[in-house]
């Protein structure tokens, strides 16, 4: 039997996924990190009360949820500060991510540099051989070579495989999800029949660290927050991009075009708008107008007819590939560019050496947004995650 940290959150997933371990006879010990959240921003509970916002994924209701399900298991439980360290790698980005124009995924982040190398090198620490989660995918080895493979969940519902691509080989060797083979019925059930109070416990879907799921308000605040801090340590804002470079970045007005350039208005900021948008642009038009792209060189927002929304042909940045190896070739997937899109027959083609690739799709896509990953599937089965990147152009 194995020694396995269980990534806690206080929800029916990762306790059912603990309790899993704990009965196949494992040595379980259940960790739960407390994150950055939002100091003193108020917000109304579903019970119409006002409360001090709290990050979603550890609020003080989630703590005492995960340390019930350990004293019920009778496993250790921790509770972990790695505030400092999600600010930095996830908030930060996220925030300069959006002011530059593009649209990020958090969890990406999150599962690369917090739950699978911070917490996996916590677990590593207690002499674990691996770290689970309650993730809805699969890892096993490839029976040829021997790798490491992430392979889609049993539930295409609640499939999680778009933002575990990040992982290397080292991650997948000590990775662990109980819950592949399951449906989200059958997790909830089993919840239930352990006596779990967790069992019906609403998921959220949102941005754990953005109040009231409101990411323009999120951008104002965070925005202030940093100005404020730039002015007490001496440094100025800039409304260059600037990461790395000792400044702050703030969204800053500028024109709205159309396809031929004409101005048709001023945006207010380029992070507060997305690829495909059509509410909230402030501008008249006889024929509805969405945003086409967000053009960060020129600090303008280009828009036009939900037909040119359509591509068929991107390039993706930041390659990474799971089993450590960069193809030399052309190759056929299949390329899901949103969390809940459905995958695409695609054909990719590495450029730069691999570390980006031109997609070109068997049928065009609406609205494939810069910022966003782009995740490609295939292996014996079809079901195996091969690569991925961020989406650049």
């Amino acid at each position: 039997m194995a020694r396995i940290v269980v990534a806690m959150s206080g929800g029916v997933d990762s306790s059912v996924a603990a309790a899993l371990l704990k009965e196949q006879g494992h040595e379980v010990i259940g960790i739960m990190l407390r994150l950055w959240s939002e100091p003193g921003v108020i917000e109304a509970e579903d019970d119409g009360i006002e409360r001090v916002a709290q990050n979603k994924c550890c609020s003080l209701e989630s703590v005492d949820d995960a340390r019930r399900v350990a004293r019920m298991l009778d496993i250790p439980f921790y509770l972990v500060n790695v505030e400092q360290e999600f600010k930095e790698k996830i908030v930060d980005n996220f925030y300069e991510d959006y002011v530059a124009g593009r649209t990020p995924n958090p969890c990406l982040n999150c599962n690369r540099h917090i739950r699978f190398t911070v917490l996996l090198n916590r677990a590593l620490a207690l002499n674990a051989d691996y770290l689970a989660t309650g993730h809805y995918v699969r890892v096993d080895d490839h029976p040829i070579t021997g790798k490491r493979r992430l392979r889609r969940a049993v539930d295409p519902e609640k499939d999680q495989s778009y933002v575990l691509h990040v992982l290397n080989q080292q991650q997948l060797s000590h990775a662990c999800f109980p819950l592949g083979g399951y449906t989200k019925p059958e997790v909830r059930a089993m919840a239930a029949e352990r006596g779990m109070t967790v069992a019906a416990k609403a998921e959220s879907q949102e941005i754990c660290f953005v109040a009231q799921n409101d990411y323009r308000g999120f951008i104002d605040r965070y925005a202030a927050t940093r100005q404020e801090e730039a002015e007490l340590v001496g440094v100025g804002a800039s409304t260059a991009t600037g990461r790395g470079a000792g400044l702050i970045s703030i969204p800053k007005p500028g024109p709205i075009i159309d396809q031929q350039g004409n101005t048709l208005g001023r945006h207010r900021g380029l992070a507060y708008y997305t690829i495909g948008q059509r509410k909230g642009l402030g501008i008249t038009s006889r024929d509805p107008l969405h945003v086409l792209k967000i053009d960060a060189s020129n600090n303008a927002l280009v828009v036009g007819p939900a037909s040119a929304l359509e591509q068929s042909e991107f390039v993706v940045g930041k390659m990474h590939y799971l089993s450590g190896e960069t193809p030399t070739g052309p190759f056929e997937a299949r390329v899901r560019v949103r969390y809940k899109a459905p995958e695409q027959p695609a054909l990719v083609t590495p450029l730069d050496g691999g570390e980006r690739v031109r997609v070109t799709l068997l049928h065009p896509q609406r609205a494939i947004t810069p910022g966003q990953a782009a995740v490609f599937y295939g292996g014996e089965d079809g079901d195996e995650v091969l690569c991925g990147g961020i989406i650049a152009e």
